[in-house]
C-alpha cells in the first residue's frame, strides 16, 4: 500500500494527495500537466501535486547522449524520489526509459500514442526547403545516433552534427546562431508545445525509422502500489501499449540503447501488429533491417481468468489481453533474433566501438 500524503478540505474532510514527479523542462512540464488532467477528469476527488525535478541529462549539456554512458540520463533522480516515497507516479516519455527497469518499479500506463515520426526543423533561411534540397554541406543538427546513420545514408551532401540542449534550447540555437541549416526533432514534442508550424517535412519510415517508444507517455509507479497500479492503469491506450512492448522486447534483445543506432516502426492492422526493425553502422553505409507480424487479437478485452500482473518489458497492463501482450513481446524477440542472426550484433559493436572512440 502507498503511503500518499492526505489533507484536509475546507469541511476538514481528508482529500488524497498525490504526488506526480516530472522534469522540470517546459516540455515534461506539459506532458505531466496532460496525464495529471486525465487524472482529475477520472478522479475528481484526488488532489495532484506535481513536482519538478533535474534530472543528469538535463545538467551535463555539452556532450551527446550517446556519449555519457549513463542508461537513464533522464529518468534516475525521478526514481530515486519515487523510491524514497517522495512521490507516488512518475511521468516520462516512454522513449527514455531503459528496457529493464529498476527493482520495485513497473510502468502502471502508457497512453495514446502521439506521432512518432520525426521532423525537419529549418533556420528561417531555409524556410520552405527540404533536406533533399538544402545546399551542399548544409550543417543538419541532431545527437541522435539512430537519425544521423539513417539520414546520413539518404541524404549524403549534408553534414551532422550534435546539438544538445532541451525543445527550447535547441529551436534557440537554430534560430539565432548561422550553425544550422536544420535540425531533426521528435513531432510529438513540437506538437505537445504548441509548434506544429515549425515543422518543415515530416520524415516517412523510408527516410527515418523512429526510436523505441518514441510519441508515447509513460507513468512509472512502485510495483507494490497496488492502488496507484490500479488506478493509473485506466490510462492505457491497448494499441499503444502492444506497439510498445514488441518495440521494447527488440531493443532488450538487441542489447540496445542511445549508444547505437536502432530504429523501429510499428503499426496495428485488422489485428495483426507489423514490426519492421533496423540497426544501422554510424555512417549508415551497413543496415540490416527485416519486418515481421503476429496476431493480436481481442487486443483491448478485460481478462476474465484472474487479473495479470506479468511485467513484460517493464509494463504492467492488467486491463490488455495477457496473450496478446505476450505475442507482442515475443515478436520484438524474433524480430531481434532474426536480425542476430544475420550479423546485427557485429554491426552494433563496431557502431558501439566507433561512437566511444569519438
Amino acid at each position: 500500500m502507498s503511503e500518499e500524503a492526505a489533507s484536509a478540505d475546507g469541511n476538514g474532510k481528508a482529500v488524497r494527495v498525490i504526488r506526480i514527479g516530472t522534469r522540470k523542462s517546459q516540455l515534461a512540464c506539459i506532458q505531466t500537466d496532460s496525464v495529471a488532467e486525465k487524472l482529475k477528469e477520472l478522479y475528481p476527488e484526488l488532489q495532484l501535486e506535481i513536482i519538478g525535478m533535474t534530472t543528469i541529462g538535463d545538467r551535463i549539456l555539452d556532450t551527446a547522449l550517446s556519449k555519457i554512458g549513463e542508461k537513464s540520463l533522464f529518468t534516475k533522480e525521478l526514481e530515486n524520489a519515487l523510491e524514497k516515497n517522495e512521490v507516488d507516479l512518475v511521468v516520462h516519455s516512454l522513449k527514455d526509459l531503459p528496457t529493464t527497469l529498476p527493482p520495485g518499479f513497473t510502468i502502471g500506463a502508457v497512453l495514446k500514442r502521439e506521432s512518432p515520426s520525426d521532423a525537419v526543423v529549418l533556420h528561417p533561411k531555409h524556410a520552405n526547403k527540404t533536406l533533399e534540397i538544402l545546399p551542399e554541406n548544409s550543417v543538419i543538427g541532431t545527437s541522435s545516433l539512430r537519425r544521423a546513420a539513417q539520414l546520413k545514408r539518404r541524404y549524403s551532401h549534408l553534414v551532422f552534427k550534435d546539438i544538445r540542449g532541451n525543445l527550447n534550447t535547441r529551436l534557440k540555437k537554430l534560430d539565432e546562431k548561422d550553425d544550422y541549416a536544420a535540425i531533426i526533432l521528435a513531432a510529438a514534442g513540437l506538437k505537445r508545445m504548441g509548434w506544429e508550424h515549425r515543422i518543415a517535412q515530416s520524415l516517412a519510415p523510408e527516410d527515418c525509422m523512429y526510436a523505441v517508444g518514441q510519441g508515447a507517455l509513460a507513468v512509472e509507479v512502485r510495483a507494490r502500489d497496488t492502488d496507484i497500479l490500479e488506478m493509473v492503469s485506466v490510462l492505457h491506450d491497448p494499441e499503444t501499449v502492444l506497439r510498445c512492448i514488441a518495440e521494447r522486447a527488440f531493443l532488450k534483445q538487441l542489447e540496445g540503447g542511445c549508444s547505437v543506432p536502432v530504429a523501429v516502426h510499428t503499426e496495428i492492422r485488422d489485428s495483426q501488429l507489423y514490426m519492421t526493425g533496423a540497426v544501422f553502422s554510424l555512417d549508415g553505409s551497413d543496415t540490416l533491417r527485416d519486418t515481421m507480424q503476429t496476431s493480436v487479437q481481442n487486443s483491448a478485452q478485460s481478462q476474465e481468468q484472474g487479473v495479470d500482473l506479468i511485467q513484460r518489458v517493464g509494463i504492467t497492463a492488467t486491463s490488455i489481453s495477457g496473450p496478446a501482450q505476450t505475442r507482442a513481446e515475443q515478436l520484438g524477440v524474433d524480430l531481434a533474433t532474426l536480425l542476430l542472426s544475420k550479423g546485427a550484433k557485429e554491426i552494433l559493436t563496431v557502431a558501439r566501438q566507433l561512437n566511444d572512440a569519438r
